[in-house]
């Protein structure tokens, strides 16, 4: 009997070893423009943190606009139609360390403006989750750009400059 991936289930292996997985993730927006953001590590590297987008792996089968919803709602208790999430608006495909792999992820990025404040509930998460995320945050590009903080993607603080206006309809790829 094989162990279970300390990875997750959606993980796959992909050419040379590395780990690879489908994701889905949301930039939620608010009415004042800020982003929701966790704060996370690699538990295998707790002193490095960083701060990201809700979002993670698909399951097998599951379509990304679908996936996306799931991880928000796990991830910080905010149910949404899929159908309410507009895009994609980003792709990103990094390739960083995770758990003691190397892994690679093809990331698709929708879009959700909240036009109420909202509830945040960690009581989704799971045990890595809980292992490896320490909290949300709501933050303006400006704060983003200046505060020095590693956040994912980079580019976050022009983007959400960008989309200040709204999606122009573009698909945007990011590092």
């Amino acid at each position: 009997m094989t162990s279970p991936d300390p990875l997750g289930p959606e993980w796959g292996t992909g050419p040379g070893g590395v780990r690879t997985r489908s994701a889905a993730r949301v930039l939620v927006v608010d009415d004042a423009g800020r982003v929701l953001l966790l704060d996370g590590c690699d538990p295998a590297a707790p002193e490095e943190r960083w701060w990201f987008t809700p979002g993670g792996g698909l399951l097998a089968g599951e379509e990304p606009r679908a996936g996306a919803a799931r991880e928000l709602a796990e991830e910080t208790g905010v149910v949404v139609d899929p159908a309410d999430l507009v895009g994609p608006v980003l792709l990103r495909e990094p390739e960083f360390d995770w758990l003691g792999s190397r892994c690679r992820q093809r990331e698709v990025f929708f879009l959700l403006h909240l036009r109420a404040p909202v509830v945040l509930d960690r009581s989704g998460w799971t045990a890595l989750e809980r292992a490896s995320l320490t909290g949300f945050r709501w933050w303006t590009a400006q704060e983003l750009a200046g505060s020095g903080v590693r956040c994912y993607p980079v580019a976050l603080p022009a983007v959400l400059t960008g989309l200040r206006d709204g999606w122009d309809g573009t698909l945007r790829e990011v590092d």
